[in-house]
């Protein structure tokens, strides 16, 4: 495909965006158009049509999923990219039901728009579903950091799907409000969601859980029981900690997996259930699979599609976003007025490493909402083990204590000046942070450093950090 020969448009009520798209497009040897409303676009539509389109969801006028809904019907392969500053679960959905080829969350690396464009060009146009959005939207699943949104975009690519999913991620991570979240925005929304965490029950039972048991079948079994599979039919079955389950119970869910049906325990009849099944676990199952200690066919049969739910150290910008949301649901649990937090104490559980993730965090909120004393939760308010008091002083010193020492060793060592090798090393250190915690995308590590794109390109050429 030649590329001069492509034609983008862009839709955009903000006049800067369109500058910087058409700049960087034309650069790369593309035709440009700029459109500030949808009206624009929809009536010069008539007349031609371009190769990709890329719009600006809230707008002025119609809005760009609406520009969607339209476009859904009078140029169904249009490939439609969706960028936006509102990067929420909600609107990602929304965006790949309404037939976008991608989302691409504000503020986005430039080159990544640029090669984004080109992708969809050669697709020419991916539709993922058109049903509309469920109604009991996951208010829970909060975050605008990348590491979500990667997240939000499996979600919305598997919106018109009912395929198997394995959701990995460390404990406390919300791998049941992804499931839900997969769930509500799937075929089977209107039907049953069942979860079962499987390490919380005896292994001897999780049978009869899974399958039900009939009348007589074992000590106990007074009466005939319907297992967590059938009340699942139809709809979707959460087997969460799955790493954690027996090789009998494996090789039995291997079974209902490939043939769609199971026994009862003691039953002689098989039962036919639909049932979409998404696994979760918090172990390497891989490795478990090396070990023998997790059927490699069950592995394949389970890793479909796979989701990773970020730590929440990797992604500390939705920490104030998070509290925020559970000291409110923490002050209608006690029937007071929500908490606010002052800058300091939110720099400090900024820094906090959550070894327990977002479900420590909820338990933080509450903790903080019945033991702080006013209405504004300070430093002083944030006990030790969570990086407040003095522990939280004491490391901001703890740096410059070091910086003084290694300042002290450069001296005795030779006389060469302190900067000199002082700020190289100090840049290049801030530099790695800021790329890691992007995940590499180098306008928002710009950003975060306080720099311009250009400054931090050439700063990491000089330092030997491309």
């Amino acid at each position: 495909m030649n590329s001069i020969s492509l034609k983008i448009w862009i839709v955009d009520d903000d006049e800067s965006v369109r500058w910087v798209l058409e700049k960087a497009l034309k650069q790369a040897g593309l035709q440009t158009q700029s459109f500030s409303r949808s009206e624009h676009a929809l009536k010069a539509l008539k007349d031609d049509t371009p190769d990709v389109l890329i719009t600006d969801v809230r707008m002025p006028g119609i809005s760009g999923l609406s520009l969607l809904e339209k476009l859904q019907s009078t140029n169904p392969t249009l490939p439609i990219i969706v960028i936006t500053a509102y990067s929420d679960l909600e609107n990602a959905v929304a965006a790949y039901k309404g037939g976008a080829f991608e989302y691409l969350p504000k503020p986005f690396d430039i080159d990544e728009a640029v090669a984004l464009v080109y992708k969809a060009a050669r697709s020419i146009g991916a539709k993922l579903g058109t049903s509309d959005v469920a109604p009991n939207a996951m208010a829970s699943m909060i975050g605008k950091a990348p590491a979500m949104q990667e997240v939000y975009r499996s979600i919305g690519r598997l919106s018109g799907s009912s395929m198997t999913v394995l959701i990995t991620g460390e404990s406390g991570t919300g791998k049941e409000l992804v499931a839900r979240a997969l769930h509500d925005h799937s075929p089977r929304a209107e039907k049953t969601f069942v979860a079962l965490n499987t390490s919380a029950i005896a292994s001897e039972l999780l049978e009869s859980e899974l399958f039900g048991h009939e009348k007589g079948s074992f000590t106990g079994a007074d009466s005939r029981r319907i297992g967590r599979f059938e009340q699942a039919n139809q709809g979707t079955l959460f087997l969460d900690e799955i790493g954690d389950m027996s090789p009998a119970l494996q090789t039995r869910l291997l079974r209902v997996l490939a043939e769609s049906e199971f026994y009862r325990v003691g039953g002689q009849k098989p039962i036919k259930v639909d049932v979409r099944v998404i696994a979760a676990t918090n172990q390497d199952l891989s490795r478990a699979v090396k070990e023998s200690r997790f059927r490699e066919d069950l592995y394949h049969r389970l890793n479909v599609i796979r989701i990773n739910t970020p730590p929440l150290r990797q992604r500390r910008e939705d920490i104030p976003l998070l509290l925020k949301h559970y000291l409110a649901e923490a002050a209608d649990e006690i029937g007071g007025q929500s908490k606010t937090i002052d800058s300091e104490a939110l720099e400090a559980l900024q820094n906090f490493g959550w070894p327990g993730n977002v479900r420590q965090l909820v338990n933080t909120a509450r903790r903080l909402t019945v033991t702080a004393p006013g209405s504004v939760i300070s430093l002083q308010d944030i006990p030790d083990d969570l990086g407040g008091g003095s522990s939280s002083q004491n490391t901001a010193k703890d740096w410059t204590t070091n910086l003084a020492s290694w300042a002290e060793r450069q001296l005795n060592r030779n006389s060469a000046p302190l900067l000199d090798s002082a700020i190289p090393e100090f840049e290049k250190a801030l530099i790695k942070f800021a790329m890691a915690k992007t995940n590499g995308h180098r306008q928002e590590a710009a950003k975060l450093l306080g720099w311009g794109r250009n400054t931090l390109a050439r700063k990491m050429k000089s330092l030997d950090l491309d």
